[in-house]
């Protein structure tokens, strides 16, 4: 399994230069082709202020959030407008984060005669957890969610870095896949992330986390779209 990269990349825009600057004349835009009328801004805005109130009244949370939230040691933080979520603990002297990013409810690629068959599909989420101390090195472990009450995840690889430039580097050596490894050596490793708190519980609020997160981003976006266009 690859990891999966939880931060975002951002690109630096190149400076144009040897092109002498020209001003710029208005585009004229005509009214039937490019620019939305009033009456139709109203119409999106009505059909937005329906989905708001449908998703609204549909969205619950999970049982599971609140029952984590409120008995773990983890502390939990998102932001807005982004996908990614992360919670941490310190463990002694070493820092334990877990990141996740939100997961759609609906998958695009479910054969849907198999899935009324057998019904819903469970999909796994991807999460990285990083213990590290406070020199910058660690270890990340880059897992799976499953189904199943014994072993809730699976670890798909395991990154070590030096120093926190190496962590963040995407061309650093990711590990080996963990299935690769000897098996008292992940015994072992699955030890160290029972002892810093990974566990079913820890699984399940991820699993839940990210689909919450997901249906408060769209009501999110819907508010955003009909703001604009009112």
């Amino acid at each position: 399994m690859l990891p999966r990269v939880l931060r975002a990349c951002g690109t630096a825009v190149p400076k144009v230069t040897g092109f002498k600057q020209k001003a710029l004349r208005p585009l004229l835009c005509p009214v039937q082709q490019r620019c939305f009328s009033l009456s139709s801004a109203a119409k999106v805005a009505k059909d937005l202020q329906a989905e708001i109130g449908h998703e609204e009244e549909q969205y619950q949370q999970a049982k599971e959030i609140k029952k984590f939230l409120d008995s773990s040691s983890f502390k939990f933080k998102e932001k807005e407008g982004d996908v990614n979520m992360h919670l941490e603990r310190e463990v002694g002297d070493k820092l334990v984060k877990v990141e996740w990013q939100l997961t759609s409810p609906f998958d695009p690629t479910a054969d849907v005669e198999g899935d009324q068959e057998g019904g819903e599909e469970y999909e796994a989420t991807d999460f990285c957890i990083t213990i590290e101390s406070k020199s910058g090195a660690g270890v990340s472990f880059y897992c799976s969610t499953q189904t199943g009450e014994d072993h809730r995840y699976v670890i798909g690889n395991v990154k070590s870095f030096a120093t926190t430039e190496e962590k963040e580097s995407v061309s650093s050596y990711n590990g080996p896949e963990f299935e690769d490894v000897d098996e008292k050596l992940q015994e072992s490793f699955d030890e160290v992330l029972a002892e810093v708190g990974v566990n079913t519980e820890l699984c399940d609020f991820i699993d839940a986390m990210a689909l919450d997160k997901e249906q408060r981003e769209y009501i999110r976006w819907l508010k955003n779209v009909k703001s604009f266009m009112e």
